[in-house]
């Protein structure tokens, strides 16, 4: 058998020691994460209706950021105690029209 270098061996062994240190840190990161979103999920199933959370899911699946951004919005109104009671299917209609208006480029055309 052939001898191991023992420098190389400590760069191995370091090596080793980064990855699985990386590697944890990434599953600390990705625990924490899922933690987060959970408790906003049980937020949105505190202050919306089922019937509004399904359309928000069907927004999602087209706009993903502008369903984040409402659930955020709707997250924060809750937090401060702005929000009157529960969000139902033509309150977040109309909450999405307004987006929906605020993100409206309008473009319009001259003519001479």
């Amino acid at each position: 058998m052939v001898e191991e270098d023992p420098e190389l061996q400590v760069l191995r062994e370091r090596r080793l020691a980064q990855v699985q240190q990386q590697r944890l840190q990434e599953e600390a990161m990705e625990t924490e994460r899922s933690q987060h979103e959970e408790q906003k999920q049980d937020v949105l199933r505190q202050i919306m209706t089922s019937e509004a959370k399904e359309r928000l899911g069907r927004v999602r699946l087209t706009y993903p950021e502008i369903a984040s951004g409402v659930e955020n919005q709707l997250i924060m109104l809750y937090q401060s105690g702005r929000l009157p009671g529960k969000i139902d299917d033509p309150t977040l209609k109309k909450l999405l029209g307004q987006l929906q208006n605020q993100n409206r480029k309008e473009i319009k055309i001259v003519r001479k």
